[in-house]
């Protein structure tokens, strides 16, 4: 029997999901994700550790781990969310490092330590506010101004102690920072950045804010066509990157008893490095949290094998930055080869006759439509 519904009549038909998204069972999207292909790895690099380094395997291993990696774990959040953008700052360790030179100056000459961290936590907010006015105002890009401010925090920083260090904290916050969650083997920094990664988490794949921050990266043009305001997002996320550095910075300063111009030095390459291996790409537009978490913690355990079995500071730089390479061009190539199969697979129609195209519905799907483009990038990545 003949249809007598007009194709164009959406109101009876479900809607046409020709995704990429919606060809592949949900088991199968989350079974060859990215996040669970590094959290495999995690496993397996864990196991072969545990069974041929000395001493991998104690649970104090695993507390110190924790302590060792909770700073880069803290900046990894929002430094996630700027590089789905297609932004990036280098300038995170340097901000680590003044914020902890201001801590500690200022409770060395008499401010309460409360007010003192206040302080420090403000240092990172103006931090990371001048790097995102000179990316969204004065139109510079990230990597150039990121590269200045990351010398000029650091020279700031080391400026304002030289080669000195303030090293008298109370011992009831350095117990803290060096502590742990009752009789386990977490430590008390897991607290915080456990909550903290729950606010990233749901603020990058569960609300509207989030889906802007992809449709930048997917293509900032049409993103600002369709709304989203594009300079006020990135300056929002530089500003939290600044100030989630700033803590870490306090952290940092507390767990080592120090506070010194060179603390944190070098971290900026961990922490992108983490982040690309976590399956965020470096151009923008794909990423999620999930997998930057195991990123972490998989170059932490790398890092911590290599220091138990006797392998320098120089070994351990060089590890990471392969890992770093790998993990760009290990993307780069899984795109190139997922492009081929899809054009591949794409049927071709018979000569001489038109293919057709799916009806459609009435309403036009912008770029923040949970059903349209950005909606799809987003749930594969999750």
């Amino acid at each position: 029997m003949t249809s007598l519904i007009h194709p164009s009549d959406t109101s009876t038909q479900p809607r046409a999901r020709s995704y990429r998204d919606h060809q592949r069972p949900l088991w199968q999207r989350i079974l060859f994700s990215r996040d669970l292909a590094v959290w495999v790895a995690l496993v397996v690099v864990y196991l072969y550790a545990s069974a041929t380094v000395p001493f991998f395997d104690r649970p104090i291993t695993i507390t110190y781990l924790l302590l060792d990696v909770a700073p880069i774990l803290l900046i990894a959040l929002p430094m996630t969310l700027v590089i789905i953008t297609g932004e990036i700052d280098l300038s995170v360790a340097s901000t680590v490092a003044l914020a902890s030179v201001s801590f500690g100056v200022l409770y060395d000459k008499g401010t309460p330590i409360v007010l003192a961290a206040v302080a420090a936590l403000l240092v990172g907010i103006v931090c990371g506010a001048f790097n995102g006015f000179l990316v969204t105002v004065v139109g510079l890009p990230s990597l150039a101004v990121t590269i200045g401010t990351l010398a000029l925090y650091r020279g700031i920083a080391v400026g304002l102690l030289g080669t000195t260090a303030i090293t008298d904290f109370p011992d009831g916050w350095t117990d803290w920072a060096r502590g742990r969650i009752g009789e386990s083997d977490i430590p008390s920094i897991m607290i915080p950045f456990a909550v903290l990664a729950i606010v990233f988490i749901v603020l990058l794949h569960f609300t509207a804010f989030g889906r802007g921050v992809y449709a930048i990266g997917l293509n900032e043009g049409a993103a600002r066509f369709s709304g989203i305001r594009v300079e006020r997002t990135k300056l929002v996320l530089f500003m939290l990157t600044g100030v989630v550095s700033a803590l870490a910075g306090i952290y940092y300063t507390l767990r080592y008893g120090s506070a010194r111009g060179d603390n944190a030095n070098g971290m900026e390459l961990q922490v992108i490095a983490a982040v690309l291996l976590g399956g965020v790409s470096i151009f923008g537009g794909r990423g999620a949290l999930p997998g930057v978490i195991a990123g972490v913690l998989l170059i932490g355990a790398i890092g911590s094998a290599l220091r138990l079995a006797d392998q320098t500071a120089d070994v351990i730089n060089i590890v990471t930055g392969l890992l770093l390479v790998v993990s760009v061009v290990g993307s780069s190539v899984l795109g190139w080869v997922s492009s081929k199969r899809r054009s591949r697979g794409a049927p071709d129609a018979p000569s001489g006759t038109t293919q057709s195209t799916p009806p459609q519905p009435h309403n036009n799907t912008t770029l923040t439509d949970p059903d349209g483009p950005v909606g799809e990038r987003e749930r594969e990545d999750r």
